[in-house]
């Protein structure tokens, strides 16, 4: 598949992934939360500003280790030369669409336009297999994710305020579902 920077090169993950991982930066900065609103823009939704901090979800290489080579997943990662610097893992979700199980980038390749080639590939991967679309889940604490998505034609399908409360009952995390629905 073509990606728009011609350094970039996006490949199934290989043996390399587990020292890609560890040797990676996933953390972003947090600089709010946002209420956010089905039909509505990222950019109109309501974003209660806190004290910026590093976020850092603990990215495991062994997590989705099920994941390569299956008939109904995948895992992808992106190059920027001869450096792995992002990942994609796929997989079929019981609801008939393909679900984005997770999308990391390492920080020092943001902005860079790996993350909307991963998307790209997670698009191609779910037509060929006549799945009626894609969906991920981000946080409301993850804007910039959030405005990707966005552009890149995702909607805000459902917002979950209680998925994370087993974990930290006071999080003010909430859970954004997007969806991209393919057009027949």
């Amino acid at each position: 598949m073509n990606v728009a920077n011609p350094a970039l090169s996006i490949r199934v993950a290989d043996e390399c992934f587990e020292d890609y991982i560890l040797n990676s930066e996933f953390t972003f900065t947090v600089l709010g939360y946002a209420q956010p609103r089905i039909g509505e823009s990222v950019d109109s939704w309501q974003v209660e500003l806190v004290e910026p901090y590093s976020k850092n979800y603990g990215i495991d290489s062994q997590e989705f280790a099920d994941h390569r080579d299956a008939s109904t997943s995948s895992v992808m990662v992106a190059w920027l030369g001869d450096r792995p610097v992002g990942h994609i893992v796929m997989s079929t979700h019981w609801s008939g669409f393909a679900y984005i199980d997770e999308l990391a980038v390492d920080e020092s390749a943001r902005r860079h336009g790996v993350a909307r080639s991963l998307l790209d590939v997670a698009r191609f991967w779910s037509l060929k297999r006549n799945l009626p679309g894609i969906v991920l889940e981000t946080q409301n604490n993850n804007l910039g994710a959030c405005r990707l998505y966005e552009r890149c034609g995702y909607v805000v399908g459902g917002v979950d305020n209680m998925r994370y409360r087993g974990i930290d009952p006071n999080t003010r995390e909430t859970a954004i579902f997007w969806y991209l629905i393919f057009q027949d």
